[in-house]
């Protein structure tokens, strides 16, 4: 993420955290809803005079917000594998990590699931010392992981969602209105595939910022919710046997 792109993230937070919407900047700049969304969008940009204007209206001066981009810019965008397998080995770590993933509190998290106050305190600190979160006074937790984070390819964690989770996901047949499932099948060149696969880490963000955007609702109003994508150079194995020589060779290549 370029520095433009982390002081504008960063302004989104702060925006959000004040309750000053896109309407509200709209008409502090004297332009349409859609521009400012334009503004505020991946790859958009925001003249430093615009920038002035926006953190005059929410009281907040451009020294602290490029001081907060900075600070976001250290979080986590990956853990080692040693860590990984940490989270692994140990269950009420995992889950302790999930919840605060998903924006649970001390409280929440205590009153939800059978671990006790001195428990959770100890998963707490172990993920203070591998940087996921800061355990603040009085149990508040901030997390400390980049937009950008993820999990190692092949690693642990993935090695333990396609072994354990991956079952019972796709145990069902997606027919409820809060299920769907996709799948399509073309021809792409790779370059297009890379280009496929960046719009897909940009869905994935969005994921995340809109669970963020929900975070002021009560937990009885949100609900556990799971998003699998998967891109691959992949034929039918069951085609196999119709493929001439040239055509099995590409397969193997890819």
């Amino acid at each position: 993420m370029s520095e433009c792109d982390q002081v504008i993230q960063a302004l989104k937070k702060q925006l959000k955290s004040r309750g000053v919407n896109y309407q509200d900047v709209a008409k502090a700049l004297g332009l349409s809803e859609g521009s400012v969304k334009r503004l505020f969008s991946n790859g958009g940009s925001m003249s430093l005079e615009r920038l002035s204007a926006v953190c005059n209206l929410i009281d907040l001066e451009m020294t602290a917000l490029f001081k907060l981009a900075e600070e976001e810019s250290q979080n986590l965008s990956s853990l080692t594998w040693e860590q990984e397998e940490q989270l692994v080995a140990d269950k009420a770590l995992l889950l302790v990590a999930v919840c605060i993933t998903n924006g649970y509190r001390f409280e929440q998290i205590l009153s939800q699931y059978n671990l006790s106050e001195p428990q959770l305190i100890q998963k707490l600190a172990h993920l203070d010392r591998i940087k996921v979160i800061e355990l603040m006074p009085g149990n508040r937790i901030k997390l400390k992981i980049s937009p950008s984070f993820s999990w190692i390819a092949g690693g642990p964690i993935q090695q333990f969602f396609q072994q354990q989770v991956i079952k019972t996901f796709f145990r069902t047949h997606f027919s409820k209105d809060d299920e769907k499932l996709v799948m399509s099948t073309g021809l792409m060149s790779l370059p297009t595939n890379y280009k496929f696969q960046q719009r897909i880490q940009r869905l994935v963000k969005e994921f995340y910022e809109s669970c963020n955007s929900d975070s002021d609702l009560s937990m009885q109003e949100r609900h556990g919710t799971s998003m699998v994508i998967a891109m691959r150079r992949w034929t039918f194995p069951l085609f196999d046997e119709f493929e001439n020589e040239a055509g099995s060779e590409k397969s193997r290549a890819g």
